[in-house]
């Protein structure tokens, strides 16, 4: 189900080559749920998995597990920051970003930083609230 607290305006456009993202998002709300940066680290403290699409996916899951606990799902996230070890895994992560979020996407900015020993991408995200 679409949250229609969001929306891509009319007439708002991107380059061709990018990502899986809404250029411009309009976020018509009374309460935000923000959370902070999420990883593939379990609940255990460990990292199950060095894999790249691994840790994106548990990463992924980690975040909409923590937005189910304030009543939203990712239809729900109008912002996502992502951080990745190597940009060179762009393409992974798109496509299982593109798997994941449903449209319209969340904009999104990603950049490279480095991250806690063992770990390939963090996330956080924002999302309005029905």
């Amino acid at each position: 189900m679409a949250n229609e607290k969001k929306k891509v305006p009319d007439g708002a456009t991107q380059h061709v080559t990018a990502g899986p993202y809404s250029p411009v998002l309009e976020v018509e709300c009374n309460k935000l749920v923000v959370i902070s940066g999420q990883t593939c680290i379990a609940p255990d403290g460990g990292v199950p998995t060095m894999k790249f699409e691994g840790q994106a996916r548990l990463t992924l899951e980690n975040c909409k597990k923590q937005l189910q606990t304030a009543g939203c799902d990712f239809e729900d996230v109008f912002k996502v920051n992502v951080y990745m070890t190597d940009l060179g895994q762009w393409e992974k992560f798109n496509e299982i970003y593109k798997e994941m979020l449903p449209e319209p996407r969340p904009v999104r900015t990603a950049v490279q930083a480095v991250l806690l020993e063992g770990i390939q991408v963090e996330a956080e995200m924002w999302a309005v609230k029905e």
